[in-house]
């Protein structure tokens, strides 16, 4: 079988190909512990022989309804993806879920899939799991990878290899067609119910040998990755694959608090990541810069106004000479902040800042973006390493078309287009129309070519004066200011565009001090006239680069910082715009009333 066919051959490639010492390694009791690709083989077909004794999987080319699902509720380790491929081996549909699923949504998903077993992380994950198992009748047991009193270690199911054993597990795999359904994600979404999306192995291969190729992506045993995205999903779990053929070892990161310190100790090549935590990174380096004096702070922002000023095309050779220096005085120490390392960075899941695409690029830490949703397995474009276009999310992969319609939706056709949503056959007929899968964005193609997201299409609104308005843009354009941390855009049917504002308290207290202004608390501080004057004053500065029914008329601050705990944030830290609507119902009517 040629190991592009089904997900789990990409194992046995490398495997065959360039085993290695570390192809994936975790922080355990304060060291990095390796698991070399032979331990990775070798648990995952315990995993295997596990399952199949457990009386599931074995069930190939069999419609998903009838394919045993398994829930995998974990932060990301080594043994995410060991679950995951020893389930692509034996027919089991899996079914990953963020940590952060409330038990409402969680109990949702275990019924609608009809979870057989359940695989959890940690103690607090593992009481969430244990408050539903009443209300989900398929369920039968849940293991715990971590060992816990009064929970089930997932050691104790593994089974040790005999001949007839293995021989039984190879004529499985064998039977396993590339149009079976490998997992089905639940998309945690801004609004509604979740919906499950159905990958076969074909539709993720597929996009994984595409993105590959587009990208490209060479072999290259020395690189090593550092995975922190949620494995949930599809995006990290997709370039995990990349990773694992292109025999590029993965490190895990502790958690979203230690990327920092993982960052300096594994010094990776390559990672992902999300725009939200690119502008915590600039937002970190530009308070210490802004900390510096004399010549250093001249320096600093000299090098950063020059970062601003970065493309790739039509620069001059006086312009170059100038990085060339700011590289060598200042954007070196950004570099080793980073391990020193970093090739690659991916960004995906938002729309990123162009000033930090910019700057970070010019300070020779190349960011690439790229787009696509989970029901596409997910990459539909992407910036490749030679061919930068800033401000877009590059051109279509290899091997899928796109096509805008009228009102510049984004449809796109090829072999990552999902099986469609699990039991949602109404959904499918308006998703999936003639097999261009209707992504919901907007966007439009500079020189016929790249791909530029404008907005969401469900996001937009119209004013009580009929104009429609797209909040991203203006959201994005405005979080360029040091004084904005998050904000959101409202104004669907009022009479103007207003705004909430979660002020950086970092950078506005800092403000405060210079101007002999005392800071006590958040709450104070949003209510200060001369605080709110200077956000009047941004605001307007900002205005002027959009049409005037965008212009944010009048707004709010906000004391707390929207968070994924707090409900705010997707997993994926994107806004829930409905939750936010709702929580601050009383701050958007001062601002109407």
């Amino acid at each position: 079988m040629n190991y592009t066919d089904c997900l789990f051959n990409f194992l046995q490639h490398q495997l065959t190909n360039f085993p290695k010492p570390d192809m994936f390694a975790a922080k355990e009791n304060g060291s990095w512990r390796l698991y070399s690709t032979q331990e990775v083989k070798d648990t995952v077909d315990k995993l295997s022989l596990g399952l199949l004794a457990l009386g599931i999987g074995g069930g190939n080319n069999i419609p998903v309804e009838q394919q045993d699902k398994i829930a995998l509720i974990s932060k990301n380790r080594p043994e995410w993806l060991m679950l995951d491929i020893a389930c692509q081996q034996v027919g089991v549909c899996l079914c990953p879920i963020y940590p952060t699923t409330n038990v409402t949504e969680l109990e949702f998903i275990f019924n609608d899939a009809e979870v057989k077993y359940a695989f959890v992380s940690d103690e607090e994950i593992l009481a969430k799991t244990n408050s539903i198992k009443n209300k989900v009748s398929s369920l039968k047991t849940i293991y715990c990878f971590d060992k816990l009193e009064g929970s089930t270690y997932w050691e104790e199911m593994l089974q040790e290899p005999t001949p007839e054993k293995i021989a039984t597990l190879t004529k499985i795999k064998s039977e396993i067609v590339p149009q079976n359904c490998a997992t089905i994600i639940y998309t945690s979404g801004t609004t509604g119910t979740p919906k499950g999306v159905m990958l076969s192995h074909s539709n993720i291969v597929s996009n994984v040998l595409n993105a590959k190729k587009s990208f490209p992506f060479e072999v290259d045993s020395t690189k090593k990755a550092l995975s922190f995205l949620p494995l949930n999903h599809i995006f990290e779990r997709m370039v995990s694959y990349i990773y694992i053929s292109s025999a590029n070892s993965i490190y895990y990161a502790q958690s979203l608090e230690t990327i920092g310190d993982d960052i300096k100790e594994v010094k990776p090549n390559l990672f992902t990541t999300v725009p939200r935590l690119l502008e915590k990174v600039y937002e970190k380096i530009v308070a210490k810069g802004t900390a510096l004096t004399g010549i250093k702070r001249k320096l600093f922002d000299w090098s950063l106004a020059l970062g601003d000023q970065y493309d790739t095309r039509g620069k001059s050779a006086w312009y170059k000479i100038q990085l060339g220096i700011a590289n060598k005085l200042v954007f070196s120490k950004w570099r080793e902040g980073l391990g020193g390392n970093v090739e690659l960075i991916i960004t995906g899941g938002a729309a990123c800042q162009l000033r930090l695409l910019r700057v970070f690029n010019a300070a020779k830490i190349p960011i690439r973006e790229g787009y696509g949703p989970t029901e596409n397995s997910p990459v539909i474009t992407v910036n490749p390493k030679n061919d930068l276009r800033i401000g877009t999310v590059g051109p279509c992969i290899v091997g899928q078309e796109i096509k805008l319609e009228a009102d510049g939706e984004i449809c796109v056709k090829g072999p990552s287009v999902m099986l469609g949503y699990y039991k949602r056959p109404e959904l499918n007929a308006e998703t999936i129309i003639d097999g261009w899968l209707h992504t919901g964005d907007i966007g439009v193609l500079e020189d016929g070519k790249y791909l530029k997201i404008t907005d969401r299409k469900k996001e937009l609104f119209k004013t009580s004066g009929g104009k429609y308005v797209a909040p991203s843009p203006i959201e994005n354009k405005m979080k360029e200011s040091p004084f904005v941390e998050q904000m959101i855009i409202i104004g669907a049917e009022q009479k103007f565009v207003g705004a909430l504002i979660v002020p950086s308290f970092p950078s506005l207290q800092e403000w405060m001090r210079h101007k002999d202004i005392p800071f006590t608390t958040p709450e104070d501080a949003i209510h200060n006239p001369k605080v709110l004057a200077l956000y009047r004053e941004l605001i307007d500065s900002f205005n002027k680069f959009f049409n005037h029914v965008e212009q944010v008329k009048k707004f709010e601050l906000l004391p707390n910082e929207w968070t994924v705990d707090t409900g705010e944030l997707t997993p994926t830290l994107k806004l829930k715009r409905k939750v936010i609507m709702e929580k601050y119902k009383e701050a958007i009517e001062r601002i109407y009333s």
